[in-house]
């Protein structure tokens, strides 16, 4: 049996640890890719490092597809899913 879809369930993209890109230069991507404040950027870093992973953006699926192609051009590792998977 198919798992039923919902259509309003927002995407998320997610930044997955790795064992090549500094912890610097991952905060730095978060930074100037999604503009946000060093603090933020920080506590991403930190859960991707500590948890391996961390949503890093909420969004339609188009916009959602853009990030993690920009996270490849940086050389992260990321993928979408919705919300709730």
């Amino acid at each position: 049996m198919r798992e039923a879809v919902s259509l309003d369930r927002p995407w998320v993209t997610i930044v997955w640890d790795d064992p090549v890109n500094l912890m610097s230069y991952v905060s730095y991507v978060f930074r100037s890719y999604f503009g946000v404040a060093p603090e933020e950027a920080e506590r991403l870093m930190l859960r991707v490092h500590n948890s391996g992973r961390a949503v890093v953006a909420t969004g339609n699926r188009e916009s959602m597809e853009r990030h993690v192609e920009a996270m490849h051009g940086f050389g992260l590792w990321a993928t979408l899913s919705h919300e709730d998977s």
